[in-house]
This record gives structure tokens, sequence and C-alpha cells, in this order.
């Protein structure tokens, strides 16, 4: 078995649920409680939006550099208050090219490849876009960008949506209105997501229904639920939670065909998750697209975007082009 040296063992790409220590679930919640104490403290730091450039300042070289930049006069750095939500939207997987691409499960890479860019080279990556989770704020990410600018990333953004946002779709139009910003801005043509539950599932939305694979290179995912919850039936009652809830229509058109959808799909779930019901929901389940679940185990919901080990392969998987599924079925324990 191999483990990440510097950092718990909590990663492996091993479905089969483990048989837990009775201590598990209880030292993961009191990690949950603390993390949440600790979050409430900082999260009114989270409501100002990310100050920006004024002005873009696109390179002449950039593929597309002026396609589809904002142009009427709507605000790309904040997602759909309730009244965005009306918007009718056209339903498409976008112009792709490449092949068709197989689901498997996987672990972190333990080290970068020969060749790979190191920290020096971090203005060569993409921009990294963090798109936080339900009735959240860009706080969430504190830690976890603090972890990408201290190796090297360059270009971090935080994007906030408002917490009475009710429609994924018109939510998932208006991100791609800021990545196109972020692309005129910096120069990038691609740029890579991680998003945190919600987060995830309206990138994912932009990237396979709205043909976002043109634009997003990586899409990272911390407990989304890729094929729906049961978590909190009561709370139904909200727009948004019901298009999360497990045979919605929306996850039901995310199971349609996306042949040739070029993004590849980065999904870590964990065992101890209490807001994913099934916990395997939060794996991408899809034969079109380029996946990888990761399985985290002994933390929940809460800490997949704050804790160490969980940053450390996020950062891994960002800086590397591919990753090729490894033989055998090792896992970390």
């Amino acid at each position: 078995m191999k483990v990440l040296s510097f950092l718990p063992p909590l990663l492996s790409r091993s479905c089969p649920r483990p048989a837990w220590p009775a201590s598990t679930p209880l030292r993961a919640t009191a990690l949950e409680l603390a993390i949440l104490a600790g979050h409430l403290l900082v999260y009114p730091s989270g409501l100002i939006p990310q100050r920006r450039p004024l002005s873009p300042s696109p390179r002449s070289d950039t593929p597309d550099a002026q396609d589809g930049t904002p142009g009427d006069g709507t605000d790309p750095t904040r997602l759909p208050h309730p009244a965005d939500s009306t918007k009718s939207l056209t339903d498409r997987a976008g112009n792709n090219t490449t092949g068709k691409k197989r689901t498997k499960n996987t672990r972190p890479p333990t080290a970068a490849a020969p060749g790979r860019p190191s920290a020096a080279a971090g203005d060569g990556r993409p921009p990294v876009l963090l798109l936080h989770g339900f009735i959240d704020n860009r706080s969430v990410f504190v830690l976890l960008r603090r972890s990408l600018a201290r190796h090297g990333w360059h270009h971090l953004e935080s994007l906030n949506y408002s917490p009475l946002t009710c429609d994924i779709r018109a939510a998932a139009e208006l991100l791609g209105r800021h990545v196109e910003e972020i692309r005129a801005r910096t120069g990038h043509s691609e740029i890579d997501i991680v998003g945190h539950s919600l987060g995830g599932l309206i990138a994912r939305y932009y990237v396979q229904r709205l043909g976002g694979d043109r634009r997003v290179r990586t899409l990272v995912t911390l407990g989304t639920p890729h094929g729906g919850t049961a978590f909190a039936p009561l709370a139904g009652a909200h727009p948004i939670v019901r298009q999360m809830r497990s045979g919605s229509d929306l996850i039901e058109e995310l199971r349609r065909p996306a042949p040739g959808c070029r993004t590849r799909f980065i999904s870590f779930w964990s065992e101890l998750d209490r807001i994913m019901l099934p916990v395997e929901t939060a794996c991408v389940d899809h034969p079109d697209l380029d996946a990888l679940n990761v399985r985290v185990t002994g933390i929940g919901h809460l800490a997949l975007p704050v804790h160490p080990a969980v940053a450390a392969a996020v950062r891994q998987y960002l800086e590397s082009d591919a990753v090729a599924e490894r033989p055998g079925a090792a896992s970390v324990a």
C-alpha cells in the first residue's frame, strides 16, 4: 500500500466501503463541527466579491480571445438572482470533436511526471475558478486558495453567486459568461474549475450541456451530487434543492449522451459525507465523460474543500495534463 508521505491516509481508488472503527464517524463528525464553527467566523469576509481588474487585456495570440465575451451589460462576476432564473435556456452539448471516453476510478498521483512544470512555471498554468456550494460563499476556499497560491498558481478566481439562486441552468449560463471574462482578462484559452457541492453541479452543467468543454480543461468536484441526493427532503421547497434531488429533470438531463466532451472530470467523494445520499452519488458515472472518481476516507462534506490531503491531490491533478489509469486495486489504508 502507498500513502501520501506527508499527509493522513485519506485517498483511495477502490470503491468498496471499508469496515470503519467505531471511533471514525465520531471523529469525522467532530471535525465537521469544528470546521463549521471556523467557517462561520470567516463567512462574512467572503460576502464581498473578489476584486478584479477593470480593464481586460486579452492576448492577441489566444484562440477565440474575443469569442463570446460579455457584451450585453450583465455583470459576469455574479451568478443569478431569482429574477434571472426565468430566463429561458437552450440545451446544447457544444461542438465536440474528440472520441468517447469511459469513466474510471483512481487514486491521486504520488509524484509529478517527468518534465511536468514546476511551481516556478505557474504563469503557464490555466486560471483556476473556485465555485462554492449552496448557501455559501468564496470564503469556503480560503485554505485551498492559499495552498494553490503557495505552490505557484497565479490566476486564482473566486465566484460568489446569490444564495437565492433558483435555477442551476441559469447559474451555469452566467458561469459561462464569467469564464469568458476570465479568458479575455488573462489571455488563457482554457481554465480549470474546482466546485464544492452545488458549485460542481453548476460547472458540470455548463461543461456538458452549454458547450463549456471548449473552455474548461479540468473540472474538479468536491462532494457534488452528480447522481442527485436524497438529503433533507423537507428542504425540497427550494427550487434549486429540488433540482439536486435524484430523478429530477436536471439530473436526468445530465445522463443524456455527451459524445466527445473534452473536459477532464476529477470527482472527490467521501464515505462519511452525510449530504450525499447515497455517498456514491458524488461519483461521475457517464460513459461519454473522461472521469476519475477519487474516494476520500475519514472526513465529511464540509472538510473536503479545506483538508490538506484533498488540497494536495487537487494540486497534483490540476498540474497534470492527463491522469493515466494505474494498474491494480491499490488503496490508501
